[in-house]
């Protein structure tokens, strides 16, 4: 896919991929060689059948594809735009070996985005529901994220009675307050969430779980529990100047600009304030995308600060690539010590120093090592976060019973079920942050052990 000049698209929030005509779409599509044994489909974490939905589009026939996406993935306008796929599907492509694979995540992006723009969602066939022997066997859902929308449409489908409980007054979850608009567009979103509802699927907004209800009292109305309520506890480097006027999590910075609308300042009255210098420390999607919101927001200077190299980045290479077609100036093997205030208490500058790499540490990486004496100073009026967040802790802190990992993690069995029976749970509460389709995976997962235990 062809993108937006980067000199244009630096200048608003509109998204930067362009997409796939009819005749690219089709092109591309022919391509898959449909194998017999799919390595594709192995790779993805819903199990989308990623041959049938690509020789539908073949033939030309985008309503018949996106249909095959929807029968395992809720959500594919969404997995289009932000799913790894050249780590995941893509990576597994047999034409990968010795070329380009398919371009699965754009032709899924393709054929969601024909269906949004060429035809209405249809309503789940009542009759269906009325002949389910589970129709008035109640579940609850915590939470509107990519984990709790798969969990809550799979359960849906099989006719379930869903009800999806959302703290904040908007659905979506990090889909909705996490992703700039440029990268996930909120009224693709909205239309993804809409979809679930057709299913029949309730959502309740402003419930906050652990406060209104609590889980014991939720298993009191319905049969099954599942907690999606995700990773939004920021995670800080614990240096000294942290707390000054001017530096911000990646959470509340993005959370600020996605929710508030502060890119609309002063149509909406929700300023961010940004100096003509920033620094975001971190290297993976979250501080790319915090990076080049900045430079849309007026700063002239971007800088990635970060640790280790480029081969060693959490960020998906595609990006990296559009932050630095963008701007972004990258300091690798670089770590902030210290940020430093003005009179003012506002900071004016980072104290760095210079790394260099080890031996691996257990995430396989190579270690970063601080070389002695290298300090500098990295003049700049806004530092961002982006180091990582830890699952949301009210709901453990209010369930005695719900067993976690040190680190705050929501501990569960292999079929996703936690240390309260009934009680099921998945994505970045289980994982801490973590990509949107590893959670829709663990929603998929959690749906489909409630049905074996209800079913039993």
């Amino acid at each position: 896919m062809q993108n937006r000049p980067a000199n244009e698209r630096v200048r608003d929030f509109n998204e930067v991929p362009l997409g796939f005509t009819d005749e690219q779409a089709i092109q591309e599509a022919k391509r898959c060689i449909q194998c017999k044994n799919p390595q594709c489909v192995k790779g993805c974490p819903v199990e989308v059948n990623i041959p049938g939905f690509l020789k539908q589009v073949a033939l030309g026939d985008f309503s018949a594809a996106v249909k095959e996406i929807k029968n395992t993935n809720a959500l594919p306008a969404v997995c289009g735009r932000v799913c790894p796929q050249e780590e995941q599907c893509e990576k597994k492509c047999i034409l990968g070996v010795k070329g380009e694979p398919v371009a699965i995540g754009g032709l899924e992006r393709f054929v969601a985005d024909h269906e949004r723009v060429n035809t209405k969602y249809e309503t789940l066939n009542t009759k269906q529901i009325q002949n389910s022997n589970y129709q008035n066997t109640k579940i609850a859902v915590i939470g509107s994220g990519p984990a709790g929308l798969t969990c809550a449409g799979d359960l849906a489908r099989l006719g379930y009675q869903v009800t999806i409980f959302e703290s904040l007054h908007v659905t979506g979850g990090v889909l909705t307050y996490g992703i700039p608009q440029f990268r996930l567009p909120k009224e693709i979103v909205n239309l993804e969430v809409e979809y679930v509802k057709t299913l029949g699927v309730e959502i309740k907004t402003d419930m906050l779980i652990g406060n209104v209800f609590t889980i014991e009292e939720l298993l009191k109305d319905f049969k099954a529990v599942f907690v999606g309520s995700g990773a939004g506890l920021p995670k800080f480097m614990g240096i000294p100047g942290e707390n000054l006027d001017g530096v911000y999590s990646a959470n509340e910075y993005l959370f600020r600009v996605n929710m508030m609308k502060a890119w609309k300042f002063p149509e909406s009255l929700t300023p961010v304030k940004i100096g003509k210098n920033v620094a975001v420390v971190g290297g993976g999607n979250v501080a790319m995308d915090a990076a080049r919101v900045s430079l849309r927001l007026g700063a002239e200077k971007v800088y990635i600060i970060y640790r280790r190299t480029h081969d060693e980045m959490p960020a998906r290479i595609e990006e990296i690539e559009r932050a630095i077609e963008e701007g972004v100036i990258f300091k690798i093997l670089t770590l902030p010590v210290k940020y430093i205030a003005d009179e003012k208490g506002w900071v004016k500058e980072a104290e760095c120093i210079e790394m260099e790499l080890g031996e691996p540490d257990s995430s396989g990486r190579r270690r970063p090592v601080e070389k002695v004496g290298s300090n500098f100073i990295v003049p700049l009026e806004t530092v961002i976060v982006a180091i990582g967040n830890s699952p949301n802790p009210l709901i453990p802190l209010r369930t005695p019973n719900l067993k976690t990992e040190r680190w705050g993690g929501v501990i569960i069995t292999s079929d996703g079920q936690t240390s309260i029976p009934g009680v099921f749970a998945g994505g970045d509460i289980v994982r801490g942050a973590a990509t949107v389709i590893s959670a829709m995976g663990d929603g998929k997962l959690a749906a489909k052990s409630i049905h074996n235990m209800l079913s039993a």
